[in-house]
């Protein structure tokens, strides 16, 4: 009796779904949607300068969180409005953090695409903000992105007020009083 019991596939389906639950509740953090309402995932990235920053050293500031890379022509077209934006709410408590995900310059990535040349782009451009480097791409992975660009509007709270998939005008005035009401509390 004992032994028909061992070689019951019905226990071991009970145990095949109870061990998938289990992994499940244990890991159940790292299944939350990254969408509005939800609170921004931590990330580490590289400053210009080489030194490492995170999200949480921008903690009681609103953000726009933009994930690029130097490839991106709709990047490229939408890195204009994203400084207009940052020039219109440069005295208050707002950064704009592009975290370009191109590969280290001098190296290509994953789909052969050669590393950009991120303080040269910034130049080019005549960017003022926060320029900020995920070589690895792991923020994708972190905010379950579907390509760049792709930008994120976060509240001193450290929630997610707006997100965007692909290029927007950033400038416009529905984003600029989004900003201001998250700024005014």
């Amino acid at each position: 009796m004992k032994r028909r019991f061992i070689r019951s596939p019905y226990l071991w389906a009970i145990v095949g779904v109870a061990t998938i639950i289990v992994i499940a509740w244990v890991g159940r953090e790292n299944y939350r949607p990254v969408i509005t309402g939800t609170t921004a995932p931590e990330f580490r990235a590289l400053m210009l300068d080489g030194s490492e920053t995170t999200l949480s050293d921008f903690r009681d500031k609103v953000l726009l969180l933009n994930i690029w890379a130097t490839w991106c022509v709709p990047c490229l077209t939408e890195m204009p409005s994203m400084q207009r934006l940052h020039e219109a709410m440069e005295d208050e408590d707002f950064e704009v953090l592009a975290v370009s995900i191109d590969a280290p310059l001098g190296d290509t990535d994953n789909a052969g695409r050669p590393g950009g040349d991120l303080a040269a782009f910034a130049r080019d451009l005549g960017l003022t903000f926060q320029i900020l480097h995920n070589p690895s791409g792991d923020i994708q992975q972190l905010y379950q992105t579907t390509g760049v660009p792709e930008s994120f509007v976060i509240g001193k709270d450290g929630v997610i007020y707006k997100k965007v998939a692909g290029p927007t005008e950033w400038d416009v005035t529905a984003n600029q009083e989004l900003i201001q009401r998250l700024l005014d509390g």
